[in-house]
């Protein structure tokens, strides 16, 4: 019988980082919107948007991944009620998991 010096074995990889992920109970499904289907640009495209926030929601931008979203609501210039990350400037949608929006009343 003979008998071979045995390998370190090696470390498996590591995951590969999933971007998606199914949602927990609970959570909301974000989908990014185009702003400009959202908010009514009326002054040109780099004029400042005078636009409210009503608080900010538990959800973290999917984008930046550490900024929490805001929630706002339609407006004179807000079109559709959505999410808004105040650190990459970008809206999103919300819906639960099994489909049903969660920004309308």
């Amino acid at each position: 019988m003979s008998s071979h010096p045995s390998k370190p074995s090696a470390s498996p990889p590591p995951a590969p980082h999933r971007r998606h992920r199914q949602p927990l109970e609970g959570e909301l499904v974000l989908s990014e919107l185009d702003p400009d289907q959202v908010v009514d640009h009326l002054d040109g495209d780099f004029a400042p948007i005078d636009m409210a926030t009503f608080g900010t929601v538990r959800e973290v931008c999917p984008k930046c991944q550490h900024a929490h979203l805001r929630l706002v609501l339609r407006q004179a210039t807000v079109r559709t009620a959505h999410l808004f990350c105040d650190n990459c400037a970008r809206c999103f949608d919300a819906h639960y998991p099994d489909g049903a929006p969660a920004l309308t009343i």
